[in-house]
């Protein structure tokens, strides 16, 4: 089996970056993006004291599990991939936080099972703040009272912000996309949900401008573990 390790000098290099880019640093947490590597990679971001760890497919990580029955023990584990409606009650059951919510119906499902479990499930709203048709996300118009029904959920907790940026040869075009993010994620604090603090924002492409914006988690993985195959 191949072995999915972290990248030290990448991994050193991003806290670096943590530290000079961002206008909070305790507050920020790096998310090991482990999709498509096998249970390795998640051995390996423990073992670097990396605990948040974000997987796009609700089946791929439940095969680790399989493989591996307490490889998340100890780690926050994040749905960062588009989440299905026939896989929700999975994802419900598998990770702590569904940072996906792109739309009424899926967090309506959301809501569903975790109120059959008897639980509240942390979520972020996902906002396609670069109106890029390929990517999932609520869209700017009506934006606030978006999210204000969706906090109107029982069973959901809105503890943050979601977006994924278009792809730009130039990554300084992404930083206004980032301050816009923190901008809606403040007023959201200020009149809609007080628990809405965090900010999932920035990859390993571009995460040093997210990390200017005031991002508070970053989904970094090729960075860390090189390039996909």
């Amino acid at each position: 089996m191949r072995q999915h390790k972290i990248n030290l000098h990448a991994l050193d290099s991003i806290k670096t970056d943590i530290q000079t880019h961002s206008p909070h640093p305790p507050l920020v947490n790096i998310i090991a993006v482990t999709k498509t590597f096998n249970y390795t990679s998640i051995l390996s971001a423990k073992e670097n004291q990396l605990l948040f760890i974000g997987e796009n497919k609700v089946q791929e990580f439940l095969l680790k599990k399989i493989e591996k029955p307490n490889i998340d023990k100890g780690l926050k584990t994040h749905l960062i991939g588009h989440l299905q409606s026939n896989k929700v009650k999975k994802a419900v059951e598998l990770f702590n936080v569904i940072q996906t919510v792109d739309s009424f119906k899926i967090a309506q499902k959301i809501n569903d099972k975790a109120k059959e479990k008897n639980l509240n499930q942390k979520i972020y709203i996902q906002i396609n703040i670069g109106s890029d048709p390929n990517k999932y996300g609520f869209i700017l118009e009506n934006i606030y009272s978006t999210i204000d029904r969706i906090e109107q959920y029982h069973n959901l907790q809105l503890v943050g912000l979601m977006t994924i940026l278009p792809f730009y040869k130039d990554n300084t075009n992404t930083q206004p996309l980032f301050a816009r993010m923190k901008e809606i994620q403040l007023k959201v604090i200020k009149d809609i949900s007080p628990t809405c603090k965090f900010l999932s924002m920035g990859m390993s492409r571009d995460y040093v401008y997210a990390l200017k914006e005031g991002a508070t988690h970053l989904r970094i993985g090729t960075k860390l573990y090189g390039q996909r195959t």
